[in-house]
């Protein structure tokens, strides 16, 4: 990693970590794992290592969920991360990958314009005009490479590309083998390869998985937080990493500010409020954990940068906005009856209610 680096990987992160579980981890391991089916279920949930360093959480939620997740693995059958927008299914694959293969940047990543060349493999055409196909000539994707080297490769969202492109997936899953038929040859999968692909059913320009691909995954859900408790804890240790390694101007707590983005989140997402006295107009968008996340680093930036060095309402109210208000009519409308009916009259929101109507 070098200082101009945007965004850092897992394996760079929690690089003393991983150091630690693979150290004296003496249980058996699948070929080409780097630890343990033990020793990942720890990176992932927390715990420590063997000779006592503190793993931290990544994921927080129900433990078997993760536990199914990495068996999957250790078996030949790929696993795919369901859920809605924001329950983490990313965060997930590239914790996993880093802690079975030591790297999570096998990845592609799928959308409409995603072909089968970027899944396959595609030509050096230079190289196939000039000495025609050759295997020289063959430009292999992380696909390829991973069933080469027995680790792991990532597709995000998954039915974000065509139908017809997600079932050129089909023979490499359950042949595990990817034909060259220009050089009549194939690509075997090495042991310890294998899939994790993520996907949502709720935003728009998704493709349904063919009956054939999905029989060959393994699908694991990943809910929604279950409880406001749990959601808030995930939203201020996510808010508290990102904004460190961006480096951002140091601030006091925002544990407080960022419950009630949670809570305004929360409420507005399942259109009721907390204690189901009070039913309330949904927005168009997904309101995710993910998102509320993404307001609190904004709201932090701001504060840092514009204000005191607190997050307040000022700092949240432009970004709360911002994440709402996707449609101009429809979630403004959701977001005025929430800050008259919830907002206005809640104790100890008065400054909220205002700083967003000021917005508004």
């Amino acid at each position: 990693m070098t200082e101009s680096q945007l965004r850092r990987s897992a394996e760079d992160i929690y690089s003393e970590e991983l150091k630690a579980l693979c150290k004296d981890d003496g249980r058996p391991r699948p070929a080409n794992w780097k630890m343990s089916p033990q020793a990942v279920v720890t990176f992932i949930l927390g715990g420590h290592a063997p000779d006592g360093t503190k793993i931290s959480a990544k994921y927080v939620g129900n433990r078997r969920l993760i536990e199914t997740a990495v068996a999957t693995l250790a078996t030949d059958r790929a696993l795919l991360l369901l859920g809605l927008p924001g329950t983490a299914k990313s965060w997930v694959s590239e914790n996993l990958a880093a802690a079975i293969s030591g790297s999570s940047q096998r990845l592609i990543q799928c959308t409409a314009g995603t072909d089968e060349n970027q899944i396959r493999y595609s030509w050096n055409y230079a190289l196939l005009l000039s000495k025609g196909p050759s295997p020289d000539a063959l430009v292999k994707t992380p696909l390829a490479r991973a069933m080469e080297d027995g680790t792991l490769v990532r597709l995000e969202e998954l039915t974000r590309m065509g139908s017809e492109v997600q079932d050129t997936l089909i023979t490499v899953l359950s042949e595990k083998t990817l034909p060259v038929p220009e050089l009549d040859i194939s690509i075997d999968a090495a042991r310890g390869f294998n899939v994790i692909a993520t996907a949502n059913n709720r935003d728009k320009g998704v493709n349904e998985l063919s009956s054939a691909l999905k029989r060959r995954f393994n699908v694991v859900v990943l809910p929604s937080p279950s409880s406001l408790d749990e959601e808030t804890q995930i939203v201020i240790k996510r808010v508290a990493e990102i904004g460190t390694s961006l480096t951002l101007p140091p601030i006091q707590s925002a544990d407080k500010e960022l419950a009630r983005l949670v809570t305004l989140f929360r409420e507005i997402r399942e259109g009721k409020t907390i204690n189901n006295k009070t039913k309330l107009k949904t927005s168009t968008g997904s309101l995710s954990t993910a998102e509320a996340i993404s307001v609190g680093v904004s709201a932090w930036a701001h504060a840092g940068h514009f204000g005191n060095g607190v997050i307040d309402a000022q700092a949240l109210a432009a970004n709360i906005v911002g994440a709402v208000v996707k449609d101009p009519v429809q979630d403004k409308v959701a977001l005025e009856e929430y800050l008259d009916v919830v907002a206005r009259g809640r104790d100890g929101w008065s400054d909220l209610y205002y700083a967003i109507r000021e917005v508004l």
